[in-house]
């Protein structure tokens, strides 16, 4: 279970570290923390849930000396997912637009706004380019699950199954399988030298077999 007083302290953390500490008259970053807790709460969520959240923070934290900033990095993983109806086909758009509203409120300056949506926006497509560090960064962290151990992926792939119990099996089958042959397709799933060396064999190796599960 996700432990919510640090999830506040780390929401704290990133939020002072993007807007300066220093500077006079900042909201309390609390309201923001337990407004955007409470989406990662939500029922219908079975697998972008504040577990997920949480271990995309821990990634990168992992990750974080490849950004060229960190902390705005961890504000667009408190927002990446932030709207979630598994029906829905904008959730990353409206996510972003979500952080655009926000983060003025909550002292962010226009270009830390803007560059906490872009990123937001990049895990629709998790294809960052290369002279992208904090897209690197937080596209690794995101997709980290993939290259859990068989246990652990068994797992979040069930979770992904109840997230879309409204979908019939044969049609959760097909599309899922046209999402793993995606991913397989990319030259590679992990952009940062911690990523590629630790994650990019093992995540082959699991979308691989889920494949033929799927397939067979």
């Amino acid at each position: 279970m996700a432990d919510l007083d640090a999830l506040r302290t780390r929401w704290a953390h990133a939020l002072d570290g993007s807007r300066g500490t220093e500077l006079p008259g900042l909201p309390d970053p609390s309201p923001y923390a337990d407004r955007l807790l409470a989406r990662w709460s939500e029922p219908q969520r079975r697998y972008h849930t504040l577990d997920h959240l949480t271990a995309v923070l821990d990634h990168v934290d992992v990750l974080a000396e490849a950004a060229a900033d960190p902390d705005l990095v961890r504000l667009a993983a408190w927002f990446h997912d932030a709207v979630y109806l598994p029906d829905r086909s904008e959730n990353e758009e409206r996510s972003a637009r979500l952080a655009e509203r926000a983060l003025p409120e909550a002292g962010l300056c226009a270009a830390a706004t803007a560059e906490v949506a872009r990123l937001v926006r990049l895990t629709v497509t998790h294809a960052p380019a290369g002279d992208d560090p904090n897209g690197q960064v937080l596209c690794d962290a995101d997709l980290a699950v993939l290259a859990s151990p068989a246990d652990a992926y068994s797992a979040y792939t069930a979770a992904v199954r109840e997230e879309y119990a409204f979908v019939p099996p044969d049609a959760f089958r097909e599309g899922r399988a046209a999402i793993l042959r995606r991913l397989l397709d990319l030259p590679r799933l992990f952009h940062t030298p911690y990523g590629a060396r630790r994650w990019e064999g093992p995540a082959r190796r699991n979308l691989t077999s889920e494949l033929s599960l799927l397939t067979d």
